[in-house]
């Protein structure tokens, strides 16, 4: 029997040629593991609300994910960009945008200011270990 590797720090299948790629092909990955996770509650018979919604920081690709226009620069992002763009059809996720400035997760990804950091760290409700 074959076994699956289940490893989330796999190499990336391919080399992106642009940013937008790059945060496409994680769109992609994201709609997948949403599909699959509403799979498995409802195998579990949980209910789940009727769309998703996937949050990106790449105006690109929010509007990629809903409009159908190619360009030269986008032609190697297509299969992802059909396996998205159906499930946005279909209604069952919605690409919204959300500004860097308003981006939590990247308080684990990315380095920032110590006042940016502090400001995202409170609104995940962590506190500092520093604080009384």
């Amino acid at each position: 029997m074959k076994r699956l590797k289940t490893s989330k720090t796999t190499a990336q299948r391919t080399v992106a040629r642009s940013s937008t790629e790059v945060e496409y092909k994680v769109l992609a990955d994201g709609t997948a593991e949403i599909l699959w996770l509403r799979s498995l509650l409802s195998e579990l018979q949980f209910s789940s609300p009727p769309m998703t919604t996937l949050w990106c920081d790449n105006l690109g690709v929010t509007f990629l994910s809903v409009k159908p226009v190619f360009h030269a620069r986008t032609k190697h992002v297509e299969a992802d960009y059909h396996f998205v763009r159906d499930r946005v059809a279909k209604k069952e996720i919605q690409v919204r945008f959300i500004s860097s400035k308003d981006q939590l997760a990247d308080v684990l990804t990315k380095p920032l200011s110590s006042t940016l950091f502090a400001y995202f760290r409170s609104k995940l409700r962590v506190k500092s270990p520093f604080s009384a």
